[in-house]
């Protein structure tokens, strides 16, 4: 008798430590994107940030996640001034602190978060060797210029088919135009001059590229696409690197993860 008793102590005991211990599965679900809820904006958009990140798979390319923030933070800066053209998805980063022997220029849709190309991209003789560490926005300077740019129109000149660049940060790349600082092909921009040289070569200003993508870089980001310059100058300023508005854009979607809103 005593033994029955023992066995339905013990079969009490069980169910009710499986009935405390139980939750249903909405209820799961509900406190994960509660939680997620709770993460302020710039939580919110430096996740959304690396999951382009991530899911691009950047990081086995050699770029830093803190470059393709500023250059998320000053798309949706345009993107929400209504400054970019509605399907255009496309980012092109650009980061002069790695050497020139590195593929330091990304082409990448953020939209489908996918990285499209990544390429070698070659400096302004007055900017430095293979290391890029002087900018500027005047004439005749030879020097790179840092900011943020609009790849405007095709136009061919003495370097065939190129592609005009507009800056649009005041006094820190606004004269690119007028400088005929433009993407263009050039034959210095290669493996072979890497091991001849121990860099690239280097461009009057323009951000050249191998003549084996030039056409696919172009014909990638005409018509009004954003290109991020970024580099080592602590006097470098912008307003389109304020993130107060992109944020503010970037919401949880139904399951707790950071993702664009609609315009």
């Amino acid at each position: 008798m005593r033994k029955h008793i023992w066995w339905i102590i013990g079969a009490l005991l069980l169910f009710s430590i499986t009935v405390i211990s139980w939750k249903p599965t909405s209820a799961i679900k509900t406190n994960k994107i509660t939680d997620t809820k709770t993460l302020g904006a710039k939580e919110l958009f430096a996740q959304y940030v690396s999951d382009i990140y991530n899911t691009a798979n950047l990081a086995q390319t050699g770029m830093d996640v803190a470059v393709l923030q500023k250059a998320v933070t000053g798309y949706l800066n345009l993107k929400l001034a209504n400054k970019l053209s509605n399907n255009s998805n496309i980012i092109t980063v650009i980061d002069f602190t790695k050497s020139s022997r590195e593929k330091r220029m990304w082409i990448i849709d953020v939209l489908n978060k996918s990285l499209v190309l990544n390429t070698w991209v070659a400096h302004g003789q007055g900017s430095g060797d293979d290391m890029a560490s002087r900018f500027s926005n005047n004439n005749e300077s030879h020097q790179s210029s840092l900011g943020f740019y609009l790849a405007s129109e095709v136009y061919f000149g003495k370097h065939g088919r190129s592609l005009k660049l507009d800056g649009l940060d005041a006094g820190i790349n606004s004269a690119a135009r007028a400088r005929g600082i433009v993407v263009h092909a050039a034959d210095y921009v290669c493996q072979n001059t890497i091991n001849q040289i121990g860099r690239l070569g280097r461009s009057f200003g323009c951000p050249a590229v191998s003549p084996e993508v030039s056409d696919q870089v172009i014909n990638t980001i005409k018509g009004g696409s954003v290109m991020y310059i970024n580099g080592n100058d602590s006097n470098y300023t912008s307003k389109l690197l304020d993130e107060t508005a992109p944020a503010n854009f970037i919401a949880p979607d139904t399951t707790g993860a950071a993702t664009m809103a609609k315009l």
